[in-house]
């Protein structure tokens, strides 16, 4: 397999930020490289660069497009990644329960907009499942690859991945991989039908989607310039009810944007 040439880098890297508004950099080379060689050799083109062009002038299918977006869509992630966020989650849904839950307060609805394969959705289910049991809530997740969309659907991690997570947690809400499955951990049913997962282009207009609560979308602003940022929180927090609350990366300040967006605590946003 030939290696990827400094033109078709240019190519791949443009029509994939065209389509999701990522734009990745010159440090990133050595991984669009590795991940495009399978989907080649998959297409029966042993040369990356044709690959490439052919990808380029729209001579591939609408599938292998979505596979190359699913391969430069990075997803690494752990469960309870950035556990501030979490501590706070859990005094809001505990405030929330105070309030009344189901009687006074309504359902406690959670976005997690750049939700990868699923654990910091599942996560987000966990405290709430602790913090407002049986009361009324729900969470959505959403994200630009469909493979990562359709693995967090079905729950299932290494153990590895859970190794923020308490004991009591892993007890309480995880079933523990035998035989085939043995190192993995599956999200218990009741959790996983609390989390709805479906696709979504930060970049375009979203699906239908409720108020929510609280809104986590972090570690996704990072990849984009500072107009597509705006663009991206001002049509997410449209989702966020006043009042409700926005959890960016910690690396990631929204002070510049000019949004009605108050600072609350560190990575931690107030709709105004």
């Amino acid at each position: 397999m030939s290696s990827l040439s400094p033109q078709s880098f240019t190519a791949i890297t443009d029509l994939f930020h065209r389509i999701s508004g990522i734009r990745l950099t010159e440090a990133k080379r050595a991984l669009v490289q590795s991940r495009l060689q399978k989907l080649a050799a998959d297409s029966g083109e042993s040369d990356l660069n044709v690959f490439v062009q052919k990808m380029v002038r729209g001579q591939l299918s609408e599938d292998m497009l979505v596979s190359v977006v699913d391969k430069l869509t990075t997803n690494e992630t752990y469960f309870f990644r950035e556990p501030a966020h979490f501590e706070d989650l859990a005094r809001r849904a505990g405030a929330h329960r105070a309030t009344g839950g189901a009687g006074g307060a309504g359902e406690f609805l959670v976005w997690s907009g750049a939700s990868s394969s699923g654990e910091e959705a599942y996560s987000i289910a966990m405290v709430l499942a602790d913090k407002l049991g049986t009361a009324p809530w729900t969470i959505h997740g959403t994200d630009l690859s469909t493979t990562v969309v359709d693995s967090a659907r079905q729950g299932l991690y290494p153990m590895e991945r859970a190794r923020d997570t308490s004991k009591d947690y892993l007890r309480r809400f995880c079933l523990r991989g035998e035989g085939p499955y043995e190192g993995q951990l599956l999200i218990m049913k009741e959790l996983r039908a609390r989390v709805k997962f479906q696709c979504a282009n930060l970049m375009q207009p979203l699906p239908a989607l409720p108020l929510f609560d609280v809104i986590f979308l972090r570690n996704v602003l990072i990849y984009f310039d500072a107009s597509a940022k705006r663009a991206i929180v001002e049509r997410v927090i449209e989702r966020l009810k006043p009042g409700g609350v926005l959890y960016p990366g910690h690396a990631e300040s929204l002070a510049a944007l000019d949004l009605p967006l108050k600072a609350i605590a560190p990575a931690i946003y107030q709709h105004a």
